[in-house]
C-alpha cells in the first residue's frame, strides 16, 4: 500500500523483463487560495452557468471535498490559519489586519527543513514577520495572479517547491468587463437570504467574472507544471480564503461564510473524478502537506493529517469541525461548531448586529436592502443583518434547512443535540485556550454606509 510520507516515482524499464524504481521523489505542492469565493460558487460543485473550466478540471483529475470548512470567514486570520495549521485566536494574529507573530511556526519553515523552495505570489495579507518564511514573494495586480507562472519559472530546479497562489479575485471592488465574455445577471444563482432583485443579481454577476478571471490564471499554472513535466510529482490544492463578499456570507459562520471550495489533485494518490463526504478543516491543511512531505512535525498543530483521506475519501476522519469570528471592520465575537448534519452558532455579543464586511455595505446589493429596511418592505428571510438583538444560540438542521434559515435552538425536540453541541464547542474552547478579550475592539467603519469613521 502506498504510504503517504513520500512518494515513489516510478520508472518502467524493458530491461531482462524487470520493472525498475527510481529514487524516491519528494512531491511539489502548489496551494491555490481564492479571496471571498464561495464554497458552491464553481462548475464543480453544481453552479449551471458560471465560467469555470480549470477549477472544473481539478476536480475532475483529482478529489472534490464535499463538506470542507474554514475556521473562520474573514480574509488575514483565515490565510494564518491556514499556514499554521491553529486557530485564528491561537495564532494570536485572529482578527483582520493583524500580522501573524514570528514566533508562529508556518508551514513553509517546516519544508524548508526538508530542503524545499518556498515562494507566494499575489495577495499577501500575512504581516512583515512572516516574509523571511518564505524564499520568494511576488506580487501582482488587479487579480493578484498575474505572476504566478512567474513563481514557478523562477524556482530552482534542483529542489523539491511549494508555492502559495493567492488571488485578490474575487475580492470587491467590481468592475465591468473583467473578462471577455462577462456574466449577465440572469446567471445569478441568488440565494434564499438574499434578495432576488436586479442589484443583486448584477452584483454577483460582477462576482462571478473576477472568479473567471482567476480561473484562468489556474489554467495558467496547470500548463505550466505540464511544460515543466512536474505535474505528475506535484499535488496541487484549491481553496476560498472565506465566503463571497455579500450579506449573510464574509465574516459569518453559516456555511455560506465558513464552507469553502476544496480540491486536491495528486497524480497517483487521489482518483481522478472521486469525491469526499467527510468533514474537514482549512486548519488540517498544514499537518497533512507535512506528512505527505515526509517533512518534521510540530506539535503546534491543532489539525491533524487528511493524507488517508486522499486515496480514501470515506476513511473515517472529524466529527465535528470549528470556526470563530472576531473583530472585521466591526466588533464582533461569535463561535461555532458544525457537525455533519447540524451547525451550532454561539453569539458572545448578541447585542450587536450582524453587519457584513465594510465593502460589502457600499454595494449595490446592501445599499437596496438598508433603502428596503428604512421602508419597511425587506421580508424577513433578508432581514438578519439588521436585527438587535440577536439570539445566542443559534441551532441549524443544514440537511433540511442548507440555508440556515431557521432556528432550532429553543425547540425542546433538538434540546440533546443542541446540549452536545454546546458541549463539543466549550472543550474547543478550553483545548485551544479561546478566551474573550477584556475590552471589545471598537467598530471603524459606520455600520450603514461602510464609510470609515471619523478619528478612527
Amino acid at each position: 500500500m502506498q504510504t503517504f510520507t513520500r512518494r515513489l516515482a516510478i520508472v518502467l524499464v524493458s530491461l531482462f523483463g524487470f520493472t525498475v524504481l527510481a529514487q524516491d521523489a519528494s512531491p511539489n505542492f502548489v496551494v491555490i487560495v481564492a479571496d471571498d469565493m464561495a464554497w458552491n460558487d464553481a462548475g464543480a460543485y453544481g453552479h449551471p452557468y458560471i465560467q469555470t473550466p480549470n477549477i472544473d478540471r481539478l476536480a475532475k483529475e483529482g478529489l472534490r471535498f464535499e463538506s470542507a470548512f474554514l475556521t473562520t470567514s474573514s480574509c488575514s486570520p483565515s490565510r494564518s490559519s491556514i499556514l499554521t495549521g491553529r486557530y485564528p485566536h491561537a495564532t494570536h494574529a485572529g482578527e483582520l489586519h493583524q500580522h501573524l507573530p514570528a514566533d508562529q511556526v508556518v508551514l513553509t519553515e517546516l519544508l524548508r527543513d526538508r530542503g524545499y523552495h518556498t515562494a507566494a505570489a499575489g495577495k499577501w495579507h500575512l504581516g512583515d514577520a512572516t516574509r523571511s518564511k518564505f524564499d520568494s514573494i511576488l506580487a501582482g495586480r488587479p487579480s493578484g495572479c498575474e505572476l504566478w507562472v512567474k513563481a514557478l519559472e523562477d524556482r530552482p530546479r534542483d529542489k523539491p517547491f511549494f508555492l502559495w497562489l493567492a488571488a485578490f479575485d474575487p475580492h470587491r471592488p467590481y468592475k465591468e468587463d473583467t473578462i471577455p465574455r462577462p456574466h449577465a445577471p440572469n446567471d445569478a444563482v441568488v440565494p434564499p437570504f438574499l434578495p432576488d432583485s436586479s442589484e443583486t443579481r448584477t452584483d454577483l454577476a460582477l462576482y462571478y467574472d473576477e472568479i473567471s478571471r482567476m480561473d484562468g490564471y489556474v489554467g495558467e499554472v496547470l500548463a505550466e507544471l505540464e511544460r515543466q513535466g512536474v505535474a505528475e510529482n506535484t499535488c496541487v490544492a484549491f481553496l476560498s480564503d472565506n465566503g463571497r463578499p455579500f450579506p449573510r456570507c464574509k465574516t459569518t459562520l453559516y456555511d455560506s461564510g465558513i464552507r469553502t471550495p476544496f480540491i486536491v489533485r495528486y497524480p497517483g494518490v487521489t482518483q481522478p473524478g472521486s469525491v469526499s463526504t467527510r468533514l474537514i478543516s482549512s486548519v488540517d491543511l498544514a499537518p497533512t502537506i507535512v506528512e505527505l512531505a515526509d517533512a518534521s512535525s510540530t506539535s503546534r498543530h491543532q489539525g491533524k493529517s487528511f493524507a488517508a483521506l486522499l486515496s480514501n475519501p470515506d476513511s473515517e476522519f472529524r466529527t465535528n469541525v470549528f470556526a470563530e469570528h472576531n473583530w472585521h471592520d466591526y466588533s464582533a465575537r461569535e463561535r461555532a461548531v458544525r457537525s455533519s448534519r447540524y451547525l451550532y452558532i454561539r453569539n458572545e455579543y448578541p447585542d450587536l448586529p450582524g453587519t457584513p464586511p465594510a465593502d460589502a455595505v457600499r454595494s449595490m446589493t446592501y445599499e437596496s436592502m438598508v433603502s428596503e429596511h428604512a421602508e419597511g418592505r425587506l421580508a424577513a428571510e433578508h432581514s438578519a443583518t439588521f436585527t438587535v438583538p440577536r439570539s445566542r444560540e443559534e441551532l441549524y438542521d443544514t440537511e433540511t434547512d442548507p440555508h440556515s434559515l431557521r432556528n432550532l435552538a429553543d425547540d425542546e425536540k433538538y434540546a440533546d443535540t443542541l446540549e452536545e453541541l454546546r458541549e463539543a464547542l466549550d472543550r474547543w474552547k478550553v483545548e485551544t485556550k479561546d478566551e474573550a478579550p477584556a475590552v471589545r475592539r471598537p467598530d471603524e467603519f459606520d455600520r450603514t454606509t461602510g464609510k470609515r469613521l471619523d478619528g478612527v
